[in-house]
């Protein structure tokens, strides 16, 4: 026959189980790219420098 847990027992379960899942947000947050990697999308030209310093 199974032994019943003690309510310690089970509030020390549940602190363990909600710090692990904090850890696992904060681990998933950050496996993104950084933002140091990855190129800024707006900083990139399909034309050449002086092409655009002549339009202006």
């Amino acid at each position: 026959m199974l032994q019943r847990t003690r309510p310690t027992e089970r509030y020390a379960r549940g602190c363990v189980a909600a710090l692990a899942a904090v850890a696992a947000l904060v681990l998933a947050a950050n496996a993104g790219p950084s933002k140091a990697a990855a190129p800024d999308a707006g900083s990139r030209t399909t034309a050449p420098a002086e092409a655009e310093a002549a339009e202006r």
